[in-house]
C-alpha cells in the first residue's frame, strides 16, 4: 500500500488525508469565505462556554462545584440574565467590527489551499508554534495596553469590568480589543504558515484555554494542573484582581522573563 506524503516527504495520517480531502472537496468554498474565521472563532466561544454554563447552574445546588469556584465565599456564580447579557454584547462587537474587518483582512491575505492534508508532526508543530507566538505577541500587547493609561482608558478597561471572571467573559471587551486578539491569532498562523486544518486546531485549542482562563473555577482536570507551563484561570484570575502582574494568556514564561509573574494561592490548595 501507497502511503501518500505531504510537500516535505512525512507521511500522512490517514484520518487527516480523509478530513483534508472531505473538506477541500465538499466545503472549499467555505473555506475561502472570508467571513470564516470571525464566524469560527465565535461559534467556538460560544459553544465552548456551554459546560462552565452547565457549571454555574450546578453551582447553585451543589456543594461540590460551588468548592472548585475561586471565589466560593464572595456569592453565587453569575446569573443566566449576566450571560445573556454579555452573549448579546460580545455579538454585536462581532456583527459591527469584527466580521467586516477580518473579512477585508483575509480577502488581502488570498487564502491558497493546499493540495494535501500535513502529517500530524507538521500539524503538532504547526499548533505548538502558533500557540507560542500567539501568546509572545499579546503579551506584549497586554503588557503595553497596561502601560499606557490612554490605550488602557479606551481599549482595556472594558475587560476588567469584570473582578471576578466567568467564561464568556473571555470575548467581553471593546471592539478594538476584540478585533486585536482575533487579528493577533489570525496574524500568527499566517507568520508560522500553518496548513489550515492546523490553523483550525491552533484556534481551537486557543480559544478553550481563553475561555478555561476566565472560567472561574479551579478544576481538579483543568489543563494548568497537566502541564505546569501553562498559567491556567488562577494565573489569570490573579491578574484581573491585582491587574499589574501575570499578563501573557497562555503560558507563564514571559511573566517569569519580565518579571511580572505572582503564583496563585490557588496552585497550591489541597483537593
Amino acid at each position: 500500500m501507497v502511503v501518500p506524503c505531504t510537500e516535505y516527504g512525512e507521511a500522512q495520517a490517514p484520518v487527516l488525508l480523509g478530513l483534508w480531502e472531505y473538506v477541500k472537496s465538499g466545503q472549499e468554498d467555505v473555506l475561502r469565505s472570508p467571513y470564516l474565521p470571525a464566524s469560527f472563532a465565535f461559534l467556538a466561544h460560544v459553544l465552548l462556554c456551554v459546560p462552565f454554563l452547565a457549571l454555574d447552574a450546578l453551582g447553585s445546588v451543589c456543594q461540590r462545584v460551588r468548592s472548585w469556584r475561586m471565589t466560593a465565599g464572595s456569592g453565587p456564580p453569575p446569573s443566566l440574565s449576566r450571560w445573556l447579557e454579555c452573549f448579546c454584547r460580545v455579538l454585536y462587537k462581532y456583527v459591527t467590527v469584527v466580521l467586516p474587518v477580518t473579512a477585508l483582512f483575509n480577502t488581502l491575505i488570498n487564502l491558497k489551499l493546499p493540495d494535501v492534508a500535513p502529517s500530524c508532526w507538521q500539524l503538532c508543530v504547526e499548533v505548538v508554534a502558533c500557540l507560542l507566538l500567539f501568546d509572545m505577541l499579546f503579551f506584549m500587547w497586554h503588557y503595553v495596553m497596561h502601560r499606557v493609561s490612554w490605550l488602557y482608558r479606551n481599549i482595556h478597561q472594558m475587560h476588567h469590568q469584570h473582578h471576578t471572571p466567568f467564561a464568556l467573559a473571555a470575548q467581553d471587551c471593546s471592539s478594538a480589543e476584540l478585533l486585536s486578539l482575533l487579528l493577533l491569532s489570525l496574524s500568527s498562523a499566517w507568520m508560522v504558515g500553518c496548513h489550515p486544518l492546523s490553523e483550525a486546531l491552533f484556534h481551537l485549542i486557543n480559544t478553550w484555554l481563553a475561555v478555561e482562563d476566565h472560567c472561574g473555577y479551579d478544576l481538579p482536570w483543568a489543563l494548568h494542573r497537566l502541564l505546569p507551563c501553562l498559567g491556567g484561570a488562577p494565573h489569570h484570575h490573579a491578574h484581573h484582581s491585582l491587574q499589574t502582574i501575570n499578563y501573557a494568556p497562555l503560558f507563564t514564561h514571559w511573566d517569569h522573563l519580565f518579571g511580572t509573574y505572582r503564583a496563585s494561592v490557588l496552585n497550591s490548595r489541597p483537593q
